[in-house]
């Protein structure tokens, strides 16, 4: 019997996670087809209108000058190659995307099955029956790691993801261009390595998002001074970073938890209060490291939040309360003060360790 239970347990994982990653995958597909529709639009107006400068020469052939209207014909079949070879990446995405629907749907119906009436929202409701706070911490948790998956999936569809659909088909554009017009092939290199070199800074700004190597050449204090003046640059937000005592290098994982910390605390700022200023304290001239994030932005009910059990909280709510779980794990201790004339003011303590 228990082997049974575990093969079934076995294979719900396996088939959640096969779920996961074809609704990763979906959403990707979709970003491109969407990006791909704009652009067959983009060339298909563009036709139209050579269409219409034909017409014009075509009943103007006598007055028109030999070398224009030769231009104009070759601008014809370059835009027709464009629609061509943009339609069929269209029609490609298209055709996997349907693929994948086909592939999520049969699953998701086996998945059903095996797992009946069982999920998440249903375990959450037998709460009388022995699920406590520590079941409801687990709850927040993966909920917030979740949301910041989906956070980092939106950036990649939104920036490297498109700029990658649009390097294929402008890097096929060139390929059918190198022996009928070499100079318009040119002209398309060129374009598309103004637009590598954008979408190369964007990667590496997004990989200083996910894990700046700087953390751990160089410690915690110069990677905040790089994040503060980048997020500085980048948002329409007044911000300011201050620090108290002397640079020094922290355990590894202490040294994360604060520029985590500080990163998050940014993020609600400008994505959930809608701040204009930001104010940035650390301090590490003793031996409890000190975090201050005021912001002028929204308020909200912090106390609400840390003593409610519920799991249905934005993405702010989620944070926080994950973040109190983790300090407290570490003696650590985070307090909110939130009002409308003041804004919000998060103080975090941290031991500094060994």
């Amino acid at each position: 019997m228990d082997r049974d239970i575990d093969a079934k347990s076995e294979l719900v994982e396996t088939l959640s996670s096969e779920m996961t990653t074809i609704k990763r995958k979906l959403t990707e597909i979709k970003a491109q087809i969407d990006q791909t529709q704009i652009m067959v639009d983009r060339e298909q107006q563009r036709n139209s209108d050579i269409a219409t400068d034909i017409e014009n020469i075509k009943n103007n052939l006598d007055t028109v000058p030999r070398e224009d209207i030769r231009d104009k014909y070759n601008e014809a079949l370059d835009a027709r190659f464009r629609l061509a070879t943009m339609r069929g990446q269209l029609e490609k995405f298209q055709s996997h995307a349907t693929q994948l629907e086909g592939q999520q749907t049969i699953l998701g119906q086996i998945l059903g099955r095996l797992q009946g009436v069982s999920s998440l929202d249903a375990d959450l409701d037998e709460d009388s029956n022995g699920v406590g706070p520590s079941s409801l911490n687990v709850v927040r948790i993966v909920q917030a790691q979740e949301e910041e998956r989906q956070r980092l999936a939106r950036q990649m569809h939104d920036g490297p993801a498109q700029s990658l659909t649009n390097f294929i088909l402008q890097a096929e554009i060139c390929q059918r261009l190198f022996d009928r017009n070499p100079d318009r092939a040119a002209e398309e290199l060129s374009n598309l390595k103004t637009a590598a070199s954008v979408t190369f800074q964007k990667v590496r700004d997004f990989i200083f998002d996910l894990r700046p190597m700087m953390l751990d050449d160089l410690g915690v204090v110069p990677t905040v001074r790089r994040y503060v003046d980048s997020f500085r640059e980048k948002n329409d937000i007044a911000t300011e970073f201050e620090f108290i005592g002397e640079e020094r290098r922290l355990e590894s994982h202490r040294e994360v938890m604060v520029f985590r910390t500080i990163q998050e605390l940014m993020g609600h700022a400008r994505d959930y209060a809608t701040a204009s200023q930001l104010k940035i304290k650390l301090d590490m001239a003793s031996s409890t490291v000190r975090i201050a994030v005021q912001d002028n932005g929204r308020a909200f009910d912090a106390e609400a939040i840390f003593s409610s059990e519920d799991t249905h909280l934005d993405g702010r709510g989620q944070g926080l309360l994950t973040m109190k779980e983790k300090f407290d794990l570490v003696s650590g201790s985070i307090s909110v003060l939130s009002s409308e004339n003041d804004g919000t003011l998060v103080r975090v303590e941290l031991p500094a360790g060994q």
